[in-house]
């Protein structure tokens, strides 16, 4: 009668000690799990929605004080729903001070309509009227003006990017005399940083209001870098069309003092077209027993700067054709950083017809572009209409089959 007893109990203790450890395993797991940080390099906030709200401290929306915050509040309709998480701490609090922000003095020129704090006063009469007093010409060449905010985080080493508003921009589209604007935004020179905004619809001022939060920059590099903001318009049917640029070197830009509020007038995108598009090394193989066409992407020279950092990511797209009909696509790896890239690739076509007469090849040397599409730096194409060298390396290869051809191209514009 004792044993049976004896093992009970021990049976009790051990279930209730499997139990108890358990249950401080799941919580042990629960806890790592909750302070363990997120992989990502750069937290964007949308609207004022932080995503990562309990990586970002002190953080106040642009430009609103008391008043203007109480007035938005009342003109907000009760249906739509509005977090406000960028004013939390780390332990979800809200801070008792107010970080100290610094206005620019390109702000100085601005009128009420842009910003909430901006004073009455501030603008007089007779500005506004010789503002709404401008030509219709001097209209047609501004681009518009966009409207941004820089800061940096000393405590998590984080730069801090709001891209805020754009205004006055001119209309992309003629039938509908309006646009679809978005703004890609990049950190030169290294090109590591690439973001963009949202698409706006059909609107000449887009209100962006998306902040982009950058962490592991030391701030004794802020100096060495660029801001590039590229404001364009989105096309569902053919390649986005660029309304502009804006170029900030952040060499002599104080940030230690809080957020600077400032804006830059939108400037024609330098194409450089004048510098020319480059060179590309081609070798074509016909093999006429097998009817197989190989080409072989060996160099590319002089390719342009793609953008003001003057680093581009090239590859080249390989396109073949049939009678005006792609029927065959490749394409090389990206080549970092580099105006004189070395491809050294292979790619083997089969050509659905005898001979080569119908048949043309089109070579496209993109920049890769990680926040948006792709841009073209350069184009070429073979085939036995094509003109000049294009056309030269095309009959050699009719001539000699089975003999590798390899010959430079000058690219045209894309």
């Amino acid at each position: 009668d004792e044993i049976p007893t004896v093992v009970g109990i021990f049976s009790a203790f051990g279930l209730v000690f499997s139990v108890s450890l358990f249950a401080w395993i799941c919580c042990q797991r629960k806890s790592s799990k909750s302070n363990k940080t997120p992989p990502y390099k750069f937290v964007h906030v949308l609207k004022g929605v932080d995503i990562y709200p309990e990586n970002l401290n002190s953080k106040k929306k642009f430009g609103a004080d008391d008043k203007s915050e109480a007035k938005n509040k009342s003109a907000m309709p009760k249906s739509s729903l509005h977090l406000d998480l960028e004013k939390r701490d780390l332990n979800g609090n809200f801070p008792k001070t107010n970080p100290k922000i610094q206005s620019s003095p390109d702000l100085e020129n601005l009128s009420p309509k842009h910003f909430a704090e901006r004073k009455k006063d501030s603008v007089s009469p007779d500005s506004l009227k010789s503002i709404t007093s401008l030509s219709s010409e001097d209209k047609q060449d501004k681009l518009g003006t966009l409207f941004f905010s820089l800061e940096y985080n000393f405590e998590k080493k984080a730069f801090v990017v709001n891209i805020k508003e754009a205004r006055g921009l001119p209309a992309m589209d003629e039938q509908s005399m309006t646009s679809d604007p978005y703004i890609k935004m990049t950190i030169l020179p290294e090109k590591k940083h690439k973001v963009k905004t949202r698409v706006l619809r059909k609107t000449l001022d887009p209100a962006f209001d998306e902040t982009f939060t950058f962490y592991g920059i030391p701030y004794s590099q802020i100096q060495d870098l660029t801001l590039h903001f590229m404001i364009l318009s989105f096309d569902r049917f053919s390649r986005d069309d660029v309304i502009g640029e804006v170029l900030i070197p952040l060499a002599g830009i104080e940030l230690s003092e809080g957020r600077l509020l400032m804006d830059r007038e939108i400037i024609k995108r330098n194409v450089r077209k004048s510098s020319g598009r480059g060179e590309l090394l081609i070798s074509l193989c016909y093999q006429s027993t097998t009817n197989t066409l190989t080409v072989v992407v060996l160099k590319a020279r002089h390719l342009p700067k793609s953008d003001v950092s003057g680093l581009s990511d090239p590859y080249v797209k390989v396109n073949l054709y049939h009678a005006k009909k792609r029927i065959s696509k490749k394409k090389t790896h990206v080549k970092k950083c580099t105006p004189n890239a070395v491809f050294n690739e292979l790619f083997v076509f089969d050509i659905p017809c005898e001979g080569l007469d119908d048949i043309s090849i089109e070579f496209l040397v993109l920049d890769s572009d990680r926040g948006s599409r792709n841009e073209v730096i350069g184009r070429l194409t073979l085939g036995s209409s094509a003109e000049g060298t294009g056309g030269e390396h095309w009959k050699e290869i009719c001539e000699y089959p089975r003999r590798q051809i390899a010959k430079w191209h000058m690219l045209c514009d894309g």
